[in-house]
């Protein structure tokens, strides 16, 4: 039986651009609001709050009956190995909290994607999104020569001192950049104002500001992978990308252009010398923290050593030992494998491998449309969604990209709109209830997501006090500062607590 686009995903498409909006505005501007908590963790609480109210969504818009169940096992494969670590460590050391967000975070956007639909809906969220992308790095940017206007008139040498501005580390910035810079030529391609002239000049104007701050803070991984993800997409779509790789290599050279006359002329008129951030050849201390993590994931192989182990357990290597200490390895594979196990990276490998197949199917479609105004849409968007999730899968093996609160939020909804492009096109319902019968078995599901979140909310509140009541006494003995994790205190649970 066929399913119709309708109205079936019309809620989850206007659920969808509400949490995308409040996101951004949490993610980039949280700090001019007046939060009795620090932004970091106000990020992290709302995207508890959206895992639930896009999970609630979901279920009660019986969005289920869109998708078979062979697009959802690796799925609920990788939410299974995140999950079967509650079990030996449940009640130790708030062990339940990260799998669970894990959990959460890979399923939820699957799911997600799986329930926007196809057509029309697909086009609103991609609309709605680039568009939100283009106002964002259009305000940041404006705001950021506000900055450094002021930094010029104090005669600063150094303005990645002060920019980027509004995160607690400039690399959770760059996280931003590796999700967000591919998109970005989408907002002047697909949507309603694409020719407006005023709207095309504003966005011109933020990317340019935007890898201005990419080259002023040296952001290597951002540059690397989002080069990587670019590539990666001229290659496997070819031709019918080319329209978005044009107007990405015009951001960049606009980038380029920002960079010698905010960062070189423009202070050489000003100052005798100029101060420009030096580009580091080394791995800026990381590879004795991949050889810990590395080590760890051997200790209980294939299983980890389960939840927050990489801040509880016994030093293995030397070189760790005498390093600079981090509250994760600076490799999300590495912390998985440490912590999960390589039984969950493997069940990750599954879900990529699943996405490049569902990727080259709809890329095979794509090309076959290539002369037909409609495929010619579908190339760029999905060149540009792809390149961004490529990007940061690559930046995730040198940072925290799927850790830091700010970069799961944005991150979470770029892979919804991912997952919703590459699902075929035509879709059958493999559900046979219908009426009363399917309400019913909707509430009922909701009513064990509901019981489910809050046992795992509630999980979250209490390591967010916890944290709070330990954070003097860190601050007094620790000496590795915040070093921010699931909360901005990161090392917490400390070994022996």
């Amino acid at each position: 039986m066929r399913v119709s686009d309708g109205r079936e995903s019309r809620l989850v498409v206007i659920i969808f651009g509400v949490f995308s909006l409040i996101a951004f505005l949490l993610v980039f501007f949280g700090g001019l609001f007046d939060f009795s908590i620090e932004s970091y963790s106000v990020q992290r609480f709302f995207m508890a709050v959206m895992f639930f109210g896009i999970g609630c969504t979901v279920i009660l818009n019986r969005s289920y009956r869109l998708f078979l169940f062979r697009d959802l096992w690796v799925g609920f494969l990788v939410f299974f190995l995140f999950n079967c670590m509650w079990f030996p460590y449940f009640g130790r050391g708030y062990s339940w909290v990260e799998p669970g967000m894990y959990s959460m975070f890979f399923l939820g956007f699957i799911l997600v994607g799986a329930s926007i639909g196809v057509g029309q809906s697909v086009r609103d969220c991609v609309i709605i999104f680039s568009n939100l992308v283009g106002v964002v790095v259009f305000l940041y940017g404006a705001s950021t020569l506000t900055i450094y206007i002021f930094a010029l008139s104090d005669k600063a040498l150094d303005f990645s001192l002060y920019i980027p501005w509004g995160f607690v580390n400039i690399r959770y910035w760059s996280h931003m950049a590796t999700w967000l810079l591919p998109i970005l030529p989408i907002a002047v391609l697909v949507g309603p104002i694409k020719d407006e002239r005023l709207w095309r000049f504003f966005v011109g104007l933020g990317a340019a500001l935007w890898w201005w701050i990419v080259f002023l803070s040296t952001s290597r991984g951002t540059i690397v992978s989002v080069a990587f993800g670019v590539l990666f997409v001229t290659l496997l779509i070819g031709r019918p990308a080319f329209p978005w790789l044009r107007v990405f290599l015009r951001y960049f050279a606009y980038g380029v252009i920002a960079w010698l006359l905010l960062s070189v002329l423009i202070p050489s008129m000003l100052v005798d010398e100029v101060t420009l951030r030096q580009v580091k050849s080394d791995t800026s201390g990381r590879m004795p923290l991949f050889f810990e993590a590395w080590k760890m994931s051997l200790v209980n192989f294939p299983f980890g050593m389960g939840p927050q182990s990489w801040l509880t357990h016994n030093i293995i290597t030397e070189s760790y030992r005498d390093s600079r200490k981090f509250a994760h390895p600076h490799n999300m594979y590495l912390m998985w494998a440490a912590e999960y196990g390589w039984l969950l990276v493997l069940s990750i490998v599954l879900l990529v491998g699943q996405a490049i197949y569902k990727l080259w199917k709809r890329r095979c479609e794509i090309r076959a449309l290539s002369d037909v105004t409609e495929g010619r849409v579908q190339a760029v968007v999905i060149s540009a969604y792809t390149a961004s999730v490529a990007a940061a899968l690559i930046h995730a093996s040198v940072s925290a990209v799927f850790l830091a609160p700010g970069s799961m939020l944005v991150g979470f909804l770029v892979l919804c709109v991912f997952w919703a492009l590459i699902m075929p096109t035509t879709r059958y319902s493999s559900c046979m209830l219908e009426g009363r019968r399917l309400c019913l078995v909707a509430v009922c599901i909701a009513g064990v997501w509901v019981i489910i979140w809050g046992l795992w909310f509630g999980e979250v509140w209490d390591y967010h006090s916890a944290m709070v009541e330990d954070l003097e006494y860190y601050q007094e003995n620790g000496s590795g500062g915040m070093m921010p994790r699931f909360w901005f205190h990161g090392n917490f649970p400390r070994t022996g607590q």
